[in-house]
C-alpha cells in the first residue's frame, strides 16, 4: 500500500488569500505532499485579536478559493470544519488526533506553518506530542533566508487584504463573496 502524505494547513483565513493559495499550489505542484485539507482555526489562542468574521463564513471562503485553484491541484485539496466545530480553544494537537481517526491507514501526516509560527511552536499546547505525531513544512516568509522550503511566498497578509477596498489579493471567487456579504473593507 502506497503511503499518503496529507499537508494540514491550519489558519485563520480572514480571508483567505493568494499567499495561502500559493502555499497549495507549490507543495502538491513539488509533490511534497499528496494532498491538503485546509483547516480553519476556531478559536486561535496565539492571536492578538479574534478572528473578524465567523467561522463559517472563513470555511466558506475557503472552499471557494480552492475551486478557483488550477485543474489537477483543486481536487487534492479540501477543507475541513473540524475545528469551528470544536467549542473551545482550537489546539492543533487536538486538530491532529481527531484527523488520525478519520484517516486510518497508510498515511503520513504533515503540519504546514510559516517560519514564523514555527519559532513559536514551543509555545503551542502539547508541542512536545504534536511533533511526535507529525512532521513540518516549513514555510519561509517573504525575506526570510531560514531552514523552511522557499516557495517564493507572497508578501501578503490577511490584514492587508481586510483593509484594501479593491480586494486585491484574493481569487475571483472570494472577492466576490465578501463583496457581495459586504464583509472587510468592501463595506
Amino acid at each position: 500500500m502506497t503511503v499518503k502524505r496529507i499537508g494540514l494547513y491550519g489558519g485563520t483565513f480572514d480571508p483567505i488569500h493568494n499567499g495561502h493559495l500559493r502555499v497549495v499550489v507549490e507543495l502538491l505542484s513539488r509533490k511534497i505532499v499528496d494532498q491538503i485539507i485546509l483547516i480553519p482555526a476556531g478559536q486561535p489562542l496565539l492571536r492578538e485579536s479574534d478572528p473578524t468574521v465567523e467561522g463559517a463564513i472563513r470555511y466558506e471562503m475557503c472552499k471557494l478559493a480552492i475551486g478557483d485553484l488550477p485543474t489537477g491541484i483543486k481536487e487534492l485539496v479540501s477543507v475541513s470544519d473540524i475545528e469551528i466545530k470544536r467549542t473551545g480553544p482550537s489546539f492543533a494537537i487536538d486538530t491532529v488526533e481527531e484527523i488520525e481517526k478519520l484517516h486510518i491507514g497508510e498515511k503520513e501526516l504533515y503540519w504546514i506553518i510559516g517560519s514564523d509560527a514555527y519559532a513559536n511552536l514551543t509555545k503551542w499546547h502539547r508541542h512536545e506530542e504534536l511533533q511526535e505525531k507529525v512532521s513540518f513544512i516549513v514555510i519561509d516568509r517573504p525575506g526570510d533566508n531560514g531552514d523552511g522550503i522557499d516557495i517564493g511566498a507572497l508578501d501578503i497578509s490577511a490584514t492587508q487584504v481586510r483593509s484594501d477596498s479593491q480586494l486585491n489579493g484574493i481569487s475571483p471567487s472570494v472577492r466576490k463573496f465578501i463583496t457581495e456579504r459586504k464583509l472587510y473593507a468592501s463595506k
